[in-house]
């Protein structure tokens, strides 16, 4: 185990000598950190620029990122960050807006996952399969649904291919890390002959406990609970017991907190001269451990846990002397796409997209039973044509129907099985006026809800946009967007009633629930030039009928209630993002980098009207060069105090992030092979994340050094 009084001078000392001996050595591998135009695929207008602000992470600065969860992946994207639970789970929170008001898509169709049933279920969207990773920040209703109303992750994996590769594309990777012996290995491959495309990757992860710099309870849990035992008339007995539980509290390294995870896909297109047609099948297993999850069952279970004395010594051996739980989980998916060119007069073109999914995943208790099992049968099929110009806008539109069948059973089923049906249907589009462009669209989507235990409910929701861009001839580009949406509660606010140990909360849904409505208004400013990229982003959003978890201050079986409510509510934040190439030369480059986002979600009224979980403010600065072959990136981030805390929330203290990425590619023939280190909280600094369910209990990991190798062809 690393003394977390290790000096950090040491690791800076190994990573500048690293740096010196690779800058020795000569290779002709092109700078990759050249700024350049993206198109966002998950929106039909992007190639024309969008109004609504967008992020993509691809190439160089997508591996460099890459991490087990979507959530750390995205962690400096401004404006995104991540409802951690461990290492395996990490669902994004955009502009202070997570779970359900978040839609996380695999190539533009829905998870169809569990994660936003509860903070402690993976994603199984993988990064390390993406081609790109797209953010849409804000309202995304439009395209995507009411489950979009705070904004859009989509990972495009490639899966089905769209065009025959002329010869043999692919890359294997390979990568460790000391922190939780962390081993990773993936790979993709694309080739094809005549009219036929096939796609394979796949993706082994495994890890054990990872180390933290301290406890893993933080200060101000611990000081609450000491504050607490002074207000109690303990006996010598008691005394004694408090003090051996100090002695065993974990120190060191986050109980609960390993990690596999092992999946692939296959797919298969046929591609012709105006269109194509494919499909892919794609399995994912996992299991992780749920740190933060075992000492909601210590308190619990404390009056009701005899049965449970005798412990499955396999298990024990397994998962550790305390039996922390966890989750195993199992997926298969099949995914259909389409397109064709120009089908017929008026229409450019047609696209049809369709995901199926089979998901399951068991709660394994400490003693090795299976406490609660979850099953989601669902689909989802979106088609979208995009048309020529009508009354001068172009465009696109379409439909979305999805079906998911939804089932917990077990002693932590919080929410009973509820089917959901939507339907939506959608049109956006775009006029130029000279240098202003103009961007709107409206959709209409229903949402029906039919629980086995419950009323039925069913929910009419409309959204619609106003969009204006302008652009200038010398790089400036402004623009502005109004948007007014409305989400549909789903299951889980509507119909829970029960213990939900992940939360460590008794949560009772309100089957009353209306549909809740946002007005947004976002103002951005983007700069492009040959050296320097510039973006900033305010945003202001009042809320009718805000959904939230309400602390009713009561308890149940020891666990703090909490009933989900409405109330009208408001955000508003500034974010923005900077690159400039400072320096250039023949085979090389050097740019400084900057970043910031803050963001306040509050209540209209109220005594305490803070909202739980808001996202803290950061800021970051970076420097990245390139020469012959050798990339090299530093940035220190600083992430502040979040005292601005809802009823029963702890603040969170701030934390500092110093990483540092090298890498040195060579080309050998047709392969291009790339070594690269990774350095994470080489300051070893306590890290939570207020955005966390379990930030009192799981800080993020210690100090981490990670290495690894690519070949690409």
């Amino acid at each position: 185990m690393r003394n977390p009084a290790e000096s950090r001078y040491g690791v800076f000392t190994t990573c500048l000598l690293s740096l010196a001996v690779s800058a020795a050595v000569h290779a002709q591998v092109p700078p990759e950190d050249q700024i350049e135009e993206v198109v966002v695929r998950a929106h039909p207008l992007s190639a024309e620029g969008l109004a609504q602000p967008a992020a993509v992470l691809s190439g160089s600065e997508l591996e460099r990122a890459l991490a087990p969860s979507l959530g750390e992946t995205l962690q400096n994207v401004p404006g995104v960050h991540s409802a951690s639970f461990g290492q395996a789970v990490g669902r994004p929170v955009i502009r202070g807006l997570g779970g359900p008001r978040v839609k996380v898509l695999e190539d533009r169709i829905d998870s169809l996952d569990a994660s936003v049933s509860s903070p402690d279920h993976m994603t199984t969207v993988e990064p390390f399969v993406a081609d790109s990773i797209e953010v849409l920040k804000g309202p995304s209703t439009l395209l995507y649904g009411s489950g979009a109303i705070g904004g859009v992750v989509d990972v495009h994996t490639g899966r089905i291919p769209h065009a025959v590769p002329e010869e043999l594309e692919g890359a294997v990777e390979i990568r460790g890390a000391d922190n939780a012996d962390q081993r990773t290995a993936a790979g993709r491959f694309d080739f094809g002959s005549g009219n036929f495309a096939i796609h394979l990757d796949g993706l082994y992860r495994d890890a054990d406990e990872y180390e933290i710099p301290g406890y893993a309870e933080s200060a101000a849990l611990r000081a609450m609970e000491d504050a607490e035992d002074d207000h109690d008339d303990h006996d010598d007995e008691h005394e004694a017991e408090h003090d051996h539980d100090e002695e065993e509290e974990a120190y060191g390294v986050l109980p609960g907190s390993e990690l596999e995870a092992q999946g692939g896909a296959i797919g298969a297109s046929y591609v012709g001269e105006r269109g194509f047609f494919g499909l892919s099948v794609s399995r994912y297993e996992a299991q992780y451990g749920l740190p933060g999850h075992g000492h909601a069952h210590e308190e619990h279970d404390e009056d009701h846990d005899e049965e449970h004395d005798d412990l499955d010594e396999a298990h024990e051996d397994e998962h550790g002397e305390e039996g922390n739980p966890f989750l195993d989980l199992e997926q298969t998916r099949v995914d259909l796409e389409g397109g064709i060119d120009a089908p017929f007069a008026g229409i450019r073109k047609f696209n049809f997209r369709a995901g199926f999914n089979d998901y399951e995943h068991s709660e394994i208790e400490g003693e090795g039973e299976i406490g609660t099992r979850f099953s989601i049968e669902s689909w989802e099929t979106r088609i979208e044509l995009s048309h020529d110009e009508v009354l001068g806008f172009e465009g696109a539109f379409g439909a979305q129907v999805s079906n998911r069948e939804f089932s917990a059973i077990g002693e932590e089923a919080f929410i009973e099985p509820v089917d959901t049906q939507t339907l939506g249907v959608f049109w956006v589009g775009q006029r130029q006026f000279g240098h202003l462009d103009l961007e709107t669209g409206l959709r209409y989507e229903t949402v029906d809800h039919d629980p086995t235990t419950g009323p039925s409910r069913s929910f009419d929701v409309g959204s619609a946009a106003l969009g204006l861009i302008r652009e200038y001839d010398n790089g400036w580009r402004v623009s502005t967007q109004l948007d007014l949406s409305s989400r549909a509660p789903v299951g889980e606010e509507l119909y829970s009633d029960g213990p939900h140990l992940a939360t460590q909360s008794y949560e009772i849904g309100d089957a009353s629930l209306d549909e809740e409505s946002a007005s947004n208004l976002s103002v951005n400013l983007n700069y492009e030039s040959d050296t320097l990229s510039l973006y900033l982003g305010v945003f202001f959003t009042e809320f009718s009928d805000f959904i939230y978890e309400a602390s009713t201050g009561l308890e149940i079986d020891e666990l703090p209630v909490y009933q989900w409510t409405q109330q009208d509510a408001s955000f508003r934040g500034l974010e923005g993002d900077l690159t400039w190439q400072a320096l250039a030369w023949d085979n090389g480059d050097l740019a400084f980098k900057a970043g910031f986002d803050t963001v306040r979600g509050e209540l209209d009224s109220g005594e305490n009207r803070n909202l739980p979980r808001i996202s803290p403010q950061r800021w970051r600065v970076g420097v990245a060069g390139n020469w012959q072959g050798l990339q090299a990136e530093l940035t220190y981030q600083v992430t502040e105090d979040q005292d601005d805390n809802a009823f029963g929330e702890l603040p969170t203290e701030g934390f500092d992030d110093l990483r540092l990425h090298i890498g040195y590619g060579l080309q050998l023939g047709e392969t291009t092979v790339e070594l690269f280190v990774n350095g994470r909280n080489l300051t070893d600094d306590e890290q939570r994340l207020h955005t966390s369910f379990i930030k009192d209990f799981a800080p993020r990991p210690g100090r981490t050094i990670e290495a690894g190798v690519q070949l690409r062809l």
